[in-house]
């Protein structure tokens, strides 16, 4: 009997599908390499914008259609459940509340396949170390799946942290949905956590995931101190939303356009070659011309490394969906422009890179070549095979708005 774990949305989701993929292989089932070669999918899921959505509900049907046994989990299968149970009724629908229990529903369902099968860390890791946020935005589902900040326990993670360096892993990803709000819920904090973890010996990376705005700016000092070990990429995700302020204050984000810029040039200040990534809402409810001339405004200030854009959908039982709507085409001309001006902006940055040399890391295999990462994060793609998991020295030879192309040096 195989398995396959297909995963959808954040970097947590997927941390969260290697530990169900766990779970699987605990009750002897063996891993297959796609969802039509297995014959149990978990599907675990996304719902953070429409379009996700529906991909999710016809995903549904093909699996159907091919006949396969299903688990659904994620954060559809969480405040979504009835949209699932209507399609697959004799399917578990596993909510993060059941988690615990997964192995149970699954082998109370489907039964065990035979004895536990060993798993192989690989050279990547995904570390969720927390559950929920502090915040209450008012356009966001996600706080209705995952709720108010429930941080892990540091013994807890430092354990899975050490099994993964034994297990090979070289590349460590710490996920939330609000990273730097770690702890703040038990006494603890992120920095301490971190410092922690750079304890160990050996040679990897640790990448911090997102992090809202006003969590950083608390722990800003000790983020940056953290970078002064190379082992910490230089790399914050830190997303701003909207260049306008009274567009902010309808998101309900708890900071302004001047103290994101302000937090921004503190760690610039702190961590020169530190890298910036950001994303954008556009064509949110009440959002004006003006306010969309800010947003384009913020780009070109901001000159972050990346800039991720996405159009407003609304989400059932959010604030925002009973808000006044900007009209679609409104919506995705603004899309397109903030796209041009971050395309733009982001081949400029990336031409400051052209030339250099930087130690970097192998990560990820792209369709032409290894995809390896600098200290600061950034991917280049160098047209060799190198296994994954090796440091090299890497010359930058092309910039383009969301990669480089190097050699190895």
């Amino acid at each position: 009997m195989r398995y396959f774990v297909e995963t959808y949305g954040c970097t947590m989701n997927f941390g969260e599908g290697r530990s169900l993929a766990e779970d699987m292989a605990s009750l002897g089932y063996l891993p297959a390499d796609s969802a039509e070669e297995a014959d149990i999918v978990v599907l675990n899921t996304c719902t953070v914008v429409e379009t996700t959505e529906k991909r999710m509900l016809s995903r549904i049907s093909e699996l159907k259609r091919l006949g396969k046994r299903v688990v659904v989990t994620g954060c559809m299968a969480q405040v979504q459940p009835r949209r699932i149970e209507i399609r697959l009724p004799d399917s578990p629908v596993v909510g993060f509340g059941d988690y615990p229990r997964f192995r149970d529903i699954v082998s109370d369902r489907y039964g065990r396949a035979g004895d536990p099968v060993r798993l192989d860390v690989g050279t990547d890791a995904i570390l969720p170390i927390a559950q929920g946020c502090l915040g209450n935005c008012s356009y966001c589902i996600t706080k209705f799946a995952r709720g108010d900040l429930r941080s892990y326990p540091s013994e807890d993670l430092l354990k899975r942290f050490d099994a993964f360096l034994a297990g090979g892993a070289r590349e460590i990803l710490l996920t939330a949905q609000d990273t730097a709000s770690y702890g703040r819920d038990m006494g603890a904090d992120l920095p301490s956590l971190i410092r922690s973890m750079l304890q160990r010996d050996g040679d990897f990376r640790i990448r911090l995931g997102m992090t809202n705005p006003d969590s950083l700016a608390r722990v800003r000092e000790g983020i940056l101190e953290a970078m002064d070990d190379e082992r910490m990429y230089r790399f914050v995700h830190i997303p701003v939303q909207s260049g306008s302020d009274s567009v902010l204050r309808g998101m309900r984000r708890r900071y302004t356009v001047g103290s994101f810029l302000e937090l921004v040039d503190d760690l610039r200040a702190g961590c020169p070659d530190i890298s910036i990534a950001t994303d954008l809402i556009c064509g949110f409810p009440g959002e004006t011309d003006e306010d969309h001339a800010k947003s384009v405004d913020l780009i070109r200030r901001l000159r972050a490394d990346t800039v991720n854009i996405t159009r407003f959908s609304a989400r059932p039982g959010t604030d925002a969906a009973s808000m006044e709507q900007v009209h679609g085409r409104i919506s995705a001309e603004r899309s397109a422009e903030l796209t041009k001006v971050k395309n733009e902006t982001e081949l400029d940055v990336n031409s400051a890179m052209v030339g250099r040399t930087y130690r970097a890391l192998a990560t990820e295999r792209g369709k032409d070549g290894t995809i390896v990462r600098t200290g600061n994060y950034r991917p280049v793609v160098v047209r060799d095979d190198i296994p994954l998991g090796t440091f090299l020295d890497v010359t930058v030879t092309e910039n383009r708005p969301t990669y480089l192309l190097g050699k190895n040096a």
